[in-house]
């Protein structure tokens, strides 16, 4: 079955994000290559972004959240834009409460993590750097 890696722009702070993330999650850092290792005499970086982030992945079990900082000459990307959300899939509520609880720190929550009508436990909000996320714990997918 296909795999979905998320891929996330920031604005120049995606190796603080992807730290944050780190610090939830768990995982290491499977590439961290920043603008000025990839710059040559024929295609040289501004030097406001030879340390910024050209690509950054982070493992979180079998899957990867990978990110970037958006390079000066394309402009900033709108970190208030309706972003597609990324789904976590916690195996117990415990697991869904750190993960929440941890993302959300500094972020704004839209829905708080319990019960749904649904039958899950699941939240909803956007972290301390836009992007949004959903927690889901569903007992009876247990299997």
């Amino acid at each position: 079955m296909a795999r979905i890696d998320p891929h996330i722009n920031f604005n120049g702070n995606a190796e603080e994000a992807f730290t944050f993330y780190k610090s939830v999650f768990g995982g290491e850092f499977t590439s961290l290559v920043r603008m000025k290792d990839i710059s040559t005499a024929e295609h040289p970086v501004a030097e406001e972004d030879i340390d910024k982030i050209m690509h950054i992945a982070l493992s979180i079990g079998p899957n990867l959240l990978m990110g970037n900082d958006v390079p000066s000459f394309l402009g900033k990307t709108n970190e208030n834009e309706n972003r597609s959300k990324i789904s976590v899939f916690a195996e117990s509520k415990q697991e869904a409460d750190k993960i929440f609880n941890g993302l959300s720190a500094g972020g704004s929550v839209e829905y708080p993590i319990g019960d749904s009508p649904w039958g899950s436990y699941f939240g909803m909000f956007r972290d301390k750097y836009g992007i949004e996320w959903m927690v889901d714990f569903n007992p009876a997918a247990k299997g």
